[in-house]
């Protein structure tokens, strides 16, 4: 149901220039105040299809609240947040972050997957490492050829 009432709202997924902008569409972002030195976050801007809204948050709360099988990754992700920032806001998160997802779904035609590379935090992990060597400060006394 959520799926059907997203796609129906969202019509052409090509007139996004990226998914991010799917969040901010349905007014999954907060508002934000600037003037000056001033620079306040407010609550969410509630802009765009307020049905797709509540649809988008009953899913994150059906998520985040009850055992769903299938995502445990953005379980996991939803907690933590809700640890961290409450669980209302870890709830609009989530919906943002599902927006961004079914839009992606929607733009290239894929099916939903939870995991789409079980081996991608290993790979940034050892990327980092990686480019940590390659900055390594040389020793007192020691040149950079030496060093590496």
């Amino acid at each position: 149901m959520i799926s059907l009432t997203y796609a129906a709202a969202v019509d052409d997924p090509a007139r996004f220039k990226s998914s991010k902008k799917a969040g901010s569409h349905f007014g999954l972002t907060p508002k934000k105040y600037q003037s000056g030195e001033t620079d306040r976050s407010g609550r969410i801007s509630k802009i765009g299809d307020a049905s797709v809204r509540a649809a988008l948050y009953q899913a994150a709360h059906v998520i985040l609240t009850k055992p769903v099988k299938g995502c445990p990754e953005l379980k996991s992700w939803g907690m933590r947040l809700a640890k961290r920032a409450g669980q209302e806001k870890a709830k609009v998160a989530l919906a943002r972050k599902l927006a961004v997802i079914m839009h992606r779904m929607l733009a290239d035609g894929t099916p939903f997957n939870p995991n789409p590379n079980p081996n991608a935090k290993a790979e940034r992990m050892a990327a980092t490492a990686a480019k940590a060597a390659r900055l390594a400060v040389p020793a007192r006394g020691e040149t950079v050829a030496e060093a590496v």
